[in-house]
């Protein structure tokens, strides 16, 4: 996490060390002691490790929630390509729809976010035991956390365990998403008065303040419908029920939680939307909520959400190199016809001399000025941002195991792929599957798909590793959020009205004038489906509005139609197996 927070984890709970919260009384940050992560008797280490599980992999790595979230939409797909990332098929299950109860990756995050429910549950004994004068705010915050984890499995599972953590004899609870919803939204609701503003009590983005429970709740609400019945053959998800708590629906109080943060003061839209997903977004003016991460010998940050598209000839150093695993589809890809001038599909990079990097076969070189911080002098390349497709260009590494160099700059070359040297790096935006109902590409054919460089690479602590801090609840987010339960309660001007603030907040590069992005001047529900994806991708959002819009059921590249239940995922046979509590989701039997 960043220095600047009021506590670090120093490494995996139960496995290792943690560092403690700093007294909330003062402002320099005071490692107070280290313990054991299965000591649960310091409420501050047993509410750090239950942050922690935010980061370790679960919300920050492509094969967790990303994975579910992701692959089995239009955003992102990660085909087998040639003899890479077979797996087992365990990717390709994602995007084809064939995912069962013993999926690596369904197990494995349902393991991961089971994990943070028991993190938040030891929290909340811990803190609930103790005398600490930071008592109600961290109760707050675990509590705030054991809803996020819980509502995260509800979503993708269906059913999540819980057990009184104040009862050693509790019996194991099995909780519904259909009914749990209301409890979970009334109990964050009531968290809300104890819960610290943002920037006081030493808060920050990486906790769980009031301004992330407005975000949380506004989400809630959002797909409140979809979670009571999420099996709707139609999809015609009742959008306008009587809220839980307070007057209206569901939509009204998503407008009014949204409204609460666009209206604060405290957050402001980047006119560089890359800047939201930059190495140095720690002080970001759209970050609610998100994951802080940092590149230190205790935990460093995962530099997954960008390193998994990247080619393995991409390389941004001597020392850093992509992995050529997921892309987009054509689907996605075809939602921006019309809209590649949008300043969130693509951005180039300008160096300190002037230099632009124009990735179309007129550069010759860039300067080797700027240096991978921490690293033997090495120079630093930058790729562009955004959705890159087509031909790439690049630094090529020498036999010597340093980059090519001409006068003294880092020469820029026509790219090939690494493991098909006579197949140019071409990145299609097209997909040509032999099999069309699986994504399985020949050796020669390992190049194809548009890829997405939205997160900034950092190639200071190797391709592994980031300073990138991952948002959960940002400011375009939240107008999306608004702007679709404007558009379900039937306003269509102030729903164009903040999709036209998103996109006219966002500017080009100078490259092309600076220019703001070009305003809608109508809308429709295909208009606003696409402007969601245009601000959110990328970002753990996709499948829950695909469920909400009725798409997600539809064929697709490598996906055939498929039923309803495909909705949520199973519960691994493996807990089962150990837990009769737990019945099977209905169609995986």
């Amino acid at each position: 996490m960043k220095t600047n927070t009021i506590f670090n984890i120093k490494t995996l709970a139960i496995f290792s060390f943690i560092w403690l919260f700093a007294s909330c009384t003062n402002l320099d940050e005071v490692v107070l002691d280290e313990v054991l992560g299965e000591d649960t008797s310091n409420p501050a280490g047993a509410l750090a490790a239950a942050y922690d599980r935010l980061g370790d992999g679960t919300f920050v790595d492509h094969g967790g929630v990303f994975s579910l979230q992701e692959y089995t939409t239009d955003e992102a797909i990660l085909p087998t390509r040639g003899s890479d990332w077979g797996d087992g098929g365990k990717w390709r299950d994602m995007h084809e729809f064939t995912w069962k109860s013993d999926n690596a990756i369904v197990v494995d995050n349902w393991n991961k976010l089971t994990n943070g429910i028991t993190r938040s549950l030891t929290a909340i004994q811990s803190v609930e035991e103790s005398s600490i004068p930071e008592k109600k705010l961290f109760l707050a915050e675990a509590k705030g956390l054991l809803a996020y984890y819980l509502y995260t499995t509800l979503d993708l599972y269906g059913q999540a365990p819980y057990r009184d953590p104040m009862n050693p004899n509790a019996p194991l609870q099995i909780l519904k998403a259909d009914t749990q919803i209301d409890q979970l939204i009334k109990d964050v609701e009531a968290l809300v008065p104890d819960l610290a503003e943002m920037g006081t009590q030493q808060t920050h983005h990486g906790r769980f303040t009031k301004e992330a429970a407005y975000g949380f709740l506004a989400q809630m609400y959002l797909n409140r419908a979809v979670f009571k019945d999420r099996l709707n053959a139609s999809s015609s998800f009742n959008f306008t029920e009587a809220a839980v708590t307070g007057t209206g629906t569901d939509m009204d109080r998503v407008i009014y939680y949204t409204s609460l943060l666009i209206n604060s003061g405290k957050y402001s839209l980047e006119s560089d939307y890359f800047k939201n997903f930059a190495r140095d977004n720690e002080k970001g003016k759209e970050l609610i909520f998100a994951i802080s991460q940092k590149i230190d010998y205790i935990r460093n940050g995962s530099n997954s959400f960008a390193y998994v598209c990247m080619e393995r000839n991409q390389r941004t150093s001597a020392a850093n190199r992509g992995t050529n695993a997921a892309c987009t589809t054509p689907e996605f890809f075809a939602t921006w016809d019309g809209n590649h001038d949008d300043p969130r599909f693509q951005q180039k990079y300008q160096y300190g001399d002037g230099t632009w990097f124009m990735n179309d076969g007129t550069d010759i070189s860039v300067p080797a000025t700027d240096i991978v911080p921490k690293s033997a002098n090495l120079p630093w390349f930058h790729f562009n941002r955004g959705i890159q497709y087509g031909l790439q260009y690049g630094p090529i590494l020498l036999s010597s195991g340093s980059l090519e160099m001409i006068n003294g700059r880092i020469k820029v070359s026509p790219l090939v792929m690494e493991k098909s040297t006579t197949t140019r790096m071409d990145f299609t935006p097209s997909l040509t599957f032999k099999n069309p109902a699986q994504a399985v590409f020949a050796q020669n054919e390992i190049n194809q798909g548009a890829r997405i460089f939205k997160y900034e690479f950092d190639p200071e602590g190797g391709n592994g590793n980031s300073n990138v801090d991952i948002p959960l609840f940002r400011l375009g987010g939240i107008y999306t959020m608004r702007a679709e339960a404007y558009f379900r309660k039937g306003n269509t001007g102030q729903a164009m009205e903040d999709l036209n603030k998103l996109r006219t907040s966002r500017k080009r590069e100078s490259l092309y004038g600076g220019v703001a992005g070009k305003a809608l001047t109508s809308i429709d529900q295909t208009v606003l489906y696409n402007e969601i994806g245009f601000e959110l991708y990328w970002e753990l959002y996709r499948r829950p509005q695909m469920i909400r819009f009725g798409k997600f059921d539809l064929p697709g590249t490598a996906k055939s139609a498929s039923e309803p239940y495909r909705r949520v995922f199973p519960i691994p046979q493996s807990t089962i197996d150990v837990t009769k509590e737990f019945k099977q989701n209905q169609g995986y039997n």
